[in-house]
């Protein structure tokens, strides 16, 4: 019956992805923030379908904390589940993501609408400059960015390194960071088909201010902070 109800939720995703990519591109005739509407009623409706047929909820801890300026969202990386779930606590974000994903069929379109932060890793250099540049960009337009500095999924309990990008464009503008932590993982595991019911923690930490300061000591505090926040949640199903 899992396994049923983690079908229907992945086909779910497919035809609404197809609809809502289809009715962002009518919106973004309209106006930018209409269409920025239209994509956000995808991440909402997936959230639901995923409470509705594989019994995940989730419960936030520390809105109080979210500034009223935009910000830059550096989380931890476990599942494709923040991805969404992010979309639905802060204000409307740009991504930081690889450029390659853009490519994908109607997934890599739906995400090019959302003005991420793209770039290509292969040229560390200029992947550097970009992402300094689009992401003072965005922060200028109002957009919040989500930056996931591990860079890929990690297995709950098992944080991975944390790269720098984030903490260079806070140091760069002045933006203040909003550290997340979340353990996402415990029920959406990486590559994995099967979601397993239960209740996911997402703890979002007072603002790190960036003024003045330099990245690497940006990216060390928050580092410390998302690491000491995943400590306290627990990395096991109940």
């Amino acid at each position: 019956m899992l396994y049923l109800r983690c079908l229907l939720y992945l086909a779910g995703q497919i035809v609404s992805a197809v609809v809502v990519f289809l009715v962002a591109l009518i919106a973004a005739c309209i106006s930018r923030p209409a269409k920025d509407r239209v994509i956000l009623q995808w991440a909402r409706f997936n959230i639901w379908t995923l409470g509705v047929l594989c019994g995940i909820t989730f419960r936030v801890h520390g809105r109080e904390n979210i500034p009223d300026e935009a910000s830059i969202i550096v989380s931890n990386h476990q599942s494709a589940w923040e991805t969404l779930a992010l979309q639905l606590i802060f204000p409307t974000q740009s991504y930081l993501l690889k450029k390659s994903l853009l490519r994908i069929p109607i997934f890599g379109w739906g995400l090019a609408m959302t003005r991420p932060v793209a770039i290509d890793r292969e040229r560390k250099i200029r992947a550097l400059d970009s992402l300094i540049k689009q992401g003072a960009e965005r922060l200028r337009e109002g957009r919040w960015l989500v930056i996931f500095p591990e860079g890929t999924r990690q297995p709950p309990g098992y944080p991975g390194k944390f790269q720098v990008g984030g903490a260079m464009i806070a140091a760069k503008t002045g933006a203040p960071i909003v550290p997340v932590a979340h353990n996402a993982g415990v029920f959406w595991p990486k590559k994995s088909f099967i979601k397993y019911p239960g209740t996911i923690d997402l703890v979002i930490g007072e603002p790190i201010g960036s003024a003045g300061r330099k990245a690497r000591e940006l990216n060390a505090e928050t580092e410390a902070t998302i690491v000491e926040n995943l400590s306290q949640l627990s990395s096991a199903r109940i």
